[in-house]
């Protein structure tokens, strides 16, 4: 009888562990996570959310020296193919498109910056929701189209941040000093 209460305090540490352990990480996990952490979640880089906070149309219009493109015309292009991207993934039909993947970057207009910054938080949280909602099945279908959706996010968003720091228009304390 003196060994019981000895094994009871064995066991409260292996059970204290046992309920701090993580579930397994499954599909729908993981989908979501590499979606949020590139819309709004801070992890290993800045989200898309961060990204483009506080940025005036006027900076969000400027190119670096020697071409590339400006962070409005990035996020345009995020919006554009996220919007397309969605669509297929519900089974909706996609707007029209050319072919011509200079549009998703040219067309951005930046006395439309503040609305662009809008719809690409929507469309980001849109997905978040799509994938929650989901079923298993669909999932396994679509978990390679979404896996690049987010790894698609996560380039851009890292040319992104080197264009406002070139422009002098990144605050390093918001990450990736």
């Amino acid at each position: 009888m003196k060994r019981l209460p000895l094994l009871f305090l064995a066991l409260v540490p292996l059970y204290a562990a046992a309920q701090n352990q993580k579930p397994p990480t499954t599909l729908r996990g993981v989908l979501a996570e590499e979606l949020k952490t590139t819309h709004d979640q801070e992890d290993w880089f800045v989200p898309a959310s961060v990204a483009v906070d506080g940025l005036t149309a006027d900076q969000a219009k400027w190119t670096p020296p020697g071409g590339g493109h400006s962070v409005g015309q990035l996020a345009y292009h995020l919006w554009f193919w996220n919007t397309r991207e969605l669509a297929d993934f519900k089974g909706e039909k996609s707007p029209s498109f050319s072919g011509n993947n200079d549009e998703t970057f040219n067309n951005f207009d930046p006395t439309q910056w503040d609305d662009l910054v809008k719809k690409l938080n929507q469309v980001l949280t849109d997905w978040d929701k799509a994938v929650a909602a989901a079923d298993d099945q669909t999932l396994a279908a679509k978990a390679s189209l979404i896996a690049h959706v987010a790894t698609h996010n996560a380039y851009h968003i890292g040319q992104i941040l080197y264009v406002r720091k070139l422009e002098g228009a990144w605050d390093p304390s918001k990450g990736v000093h």
